[in-house]
């Protein structure tokens, strides 16, 4: 067991279309570790997932003030609370005076939690926000952190190559989720390829039993699953059932999720008149989505890379379809080749991104008395169990931890600003946090005393007045 108390940074916790991040969690406290999660945003979606249920993190939201008033107040508890915060502040404002300001006011207010909780590891998933705001309490405490990148933080047209570099640089070491991830970071930025680590996404995958497939009747049954986005191509499903259908075939296509292209993907259907081919059927949770596919004859996953440059990584229900045996079409997209092979053992159907033809294709292909179902399904069950357990995910993440330090909140020699005051030293009176309050309960945010910031407004900031885009409290201004 690690003696490591990890917390997680997240954007949105929970979000509905994360699953890999619950899945995650749960593998990572089934092997004993200990996890808190800082959610940096509450969540929106109107529908939860049961395993939610399961994670027995504590969850904190992470203090995003909406004053300047409230800003100051966080730097003043952060410079009573983190043992060397005025130095370590100073010597990084010249970098976060470009910085958003909500991130500067968020990395220093999870620095405090970071000291407060105990924590020795920062984790987070996407290197955007989250990264961002890890990275800055990172550097105000000492304690190393860690990032997981995925799809739009690395190819969409709004990341910013300087940005991303520094939170690469920065990290004690990069998660990738494909190699074919790892490929496109290394070769953007050589000097950092040293620090990425491939770990796949990982799946429980006793809820996922495997069951070979049956055979096509005389409609085909057709599955996908995602955010109605344009990267997940659901465009090019709905013209390509609908020119099977005027071959002569009869699909049936069943598309599951939510999103901005609803309206869209309606009026596409209306204007082909496939209403009695292709059923939108909105959000689902994961126990849904499990009955759905045990009804599809084929799981369709034709991904694309959008206008703005992004792109699905490797869909967690495309694992999912696979696992339990469906057989599976999809596109030749980032990580996605590296399960579904055309290749003997045949685990699927390729297709290449951009030809609709060769959709419509395989949709015919599947159904076809001749296609190898069993065959295909079976080794993709194979490679799924080999390369994207859980278990194994966790256990490569729990590897990758940097030693544990002497105390919490303490750090590895050279990990800390130059001429900063390490942790827990130098600081009369300073120790380790106790850690969390056992009464807190997963999802459920902390209790805030108000009093105690009122109190804090003595505490001398060296912050220049009118930096992050604060000013002074008595003017009790708006960002």
């Amino acid at each position: 067991m690690s003696g490591h108390r990890i917390g997680y940074v997240l954007k949105v916790y929970p979000r509905f279309s994360e699953t890999f991040v619950v899945t995650e969690v749960l593998a990572r406290e089934a092997q004993g570790e200990d996890l808190t999660i800082f959610a940096l945003r509450h969540s929106t979606d109107p529908r939860f997932h049961p395993e939610l249920a399961r994670v027995q993190a504590p969850v904190h939201h992470v203090d995003r003030p909406e004053r300047a008033s409230a800003g100051w107040a966080v730097l003043a508890r952060a410079a009573e609370t983190v043992p060397g915060f005025g130095p370590r502040f100073a010597e990084l404002l010249p970098e976060l005076a470009g910085t958003e300001a909500s991130e500067v006011h968020q990395g220093v207010a999870l620095a405090t939690q970071v000291v407060e909780q105990g924590i020795t590891h920062l984790h987070a998933h996407f290197a955007t926000l989250a990264a961002h705001v890890a990275e800055i309490a990172s550097r105000l405490t000492g304690v190393p952190f860690s990032v997981t990148t995925h799809a739009k933080d690395i190819f969409h047209e709004s990341v910013d190559p300087a940005r991303l570099r520094r939170t690469l640089e920065r990290a004690e070491h990069v998660v990738v989720i494909s190699e074919y991830n790892r490929r496109h970071l290394a070769a953007a930025f050589p000097e950092q390829a040293h620090r990425l680590r491939l770990v796949r996404n990982g799946l429980e995958l006793d809820r996922f039993p495997y069951r070979d497939p049956g055979p096509v009747g005389e409609t085909l049954r057709v599955v996908a699953v995602g955010r109605l986005v344009e990267k997940k191509g659901f465009d090019r499903l709905v013209r390509a059932a609908a020119r099977y259908r005027d071959m002569g075939g009869r699909p049936a296509v069943t598309v599951a999720g939510g999103g901005e292209l609803a309206g869209p993907l309606r009026a596409l259907i209306a204007e082909l008149g496939a209403e009695d081919v292709v059923e939108l059927v909105g959000p689902r949770t994961q126990a849904e989505i499990g009955r759905l596919l045990r009804t599809a004859d084929v799981f369709a996953a034709p991904c694309t890379i959008g206008a703005d440059g992004n792109a699905d990584g490797l869909p967690t229900v495309l694992l999912e379809a696979m696992a339990m045996g469906v057989p599976v079409i999809a596109s030749d997209v980032t990580g996605i080749p590296e399960v579904v092979r055309n290749e003997l053992p045949r685990t699927g159907v390729l297709v290449p991104a951009a030809d609709d033809d060769a959709l419509l294709g395989a949709l015919a292909a599947v159904a076809d008395p001749g296609f190898d179902r069993v065959g295909a399904a079976r080794a993709a069950r194979a490679v799924v169990a080999r390369d994207h357990d859980a278990t194994g995910q966790a256990a490569a993440l729990r590897a990758l931890l940097p030693p544990e330090p002497a105390h919490p909140g303490s750090a590895p020699p050279g990990s800390v600003l130059p001429g900063a005051v390490p942790p827990w030293s130098a600081v009369p009176g300073s120790a380790p946090h106790p850690g969390r309050d056992p009464g807190h309960s997963p999802l459920r945010d902390p209790h805030h005393d108000a009093g105690r910031a009122a109190d804090r407004r003595s505490v001398r900031v060296p912050v220049p007045e009118g930096a992050l885009g604060l000013v002074p409290a008595t003017e009790g201004a708006e960002r």
